[in-house]
């Protein structure tokens, strides 16, 4: 049984009911979605005659799709052939092949580039604002995710926000980076969630961050190298904890809309 989690693709053996390996965690950080699996089929050996004439090979190929990722992946036993450089009239495939099409976020992010990223911001809720402070220099990346978001106006009228928000369906299962992907976690030695009122980006998973961010209330010493820390709150902790403290349903939702 061969099946995707956060943490890799499982194997389990169904007759047994042990577990046999975890297949693409040490590769690459991916949260794969759909897993499809080609057995292979026999090949011809040429020099053998009779029955012998065919050899049964058995190279079973995982294919693999990522979450929010345009490419899909190739698990196998073999081992990659890598380019040799001296042979360049015999150039062989290499492990990865990066081929899909840039988006059109990535071509305009080329074509005008901004380094001046804010180093703060402010939020509007219907009780007040709050202040946050940005730590651009130590992860840019995200902070230039979550600004170009409050510039096009991605989270206004976004309801729901309790601690948490920048999920335009409301539920806490949407929202997706400006590159239209999933882009990597940016932790920093400086930048811990040793306080409250830190903000940080919720993901499921490593490398998984999109729109949605955080603010914490207490210290949060676990959530350390698993979610990246972007901004401080220095003015408007108590819309914060006006926020956390109202009266919500089963499903976490607001009561009061």
């Amino acid at each position: 049984l061969l099946y995707a989690t956060h943490l890799g693709v499982k194997m389990w053996n169904i007759e047994t009911c042990k577990f046999i390996k975890l297949l693409g965690r040490l590769d690459i950080h991916e949260r794969f979605i759909k897993v499809a699996v080609l057995e292979g089929s026999s090949k011809k050996n040429p020099k053998a005659g009779g029955n012998a004439a065919f050899r049964k090979e058995q190279d079973p190929t995982l294919f693999c799709t990522g979450m929010k990722r345009k490419r899909f992946y190739l698990i196998t036993r073999r081992e990659p052939e890598e380019i040799d450089p001296s042979k360049a009239d015999k150039l062989k495939i290499g492990r990865d092949i990066f081929n899909e099409k840039p988006s059109n976020e990535e071509l305009k992010a080329i074509a005008a580039p901004d380094n001046k990223l804010p180093k703060s911001c402010v939020l509007y809720t219907e009780y007040g604002e709050i202040h946050i402070k940005l730590f651009p220099k130590e992860c840019p990346k995200t902070v230039e995710n979550f600004t170009t978001h409050a510039k096009r106006k991605y989270y206004d009228g976004v309801k729901g926000f309790m601690v948490q928000t920048g999920d335009p369906e409301g539920d806490g299962t949407g929202g997706e980076s400006i590159w239209g992907e999933c882009f990597e976690d940016e932790f920093h030695p400086s930048l811990k969630h040793d306080r409250a009122f830190t903000v940080s980006m919720a993901n499921c998973g490593p490398n998984t961050n999109g729109s949605q961010f955080f603010i914490t209330t207490v210290p949060c010493a676990w959530l350390d190298n698993k979610h990246t820390v972007f901004g401080r709150v220095h003015k408007g902790m108590d819309i914060v904890q006006q926020l956390e403290n109202i009266e919500t349903d089963d499903n976490e939702h607001p009561l009061r809309q």
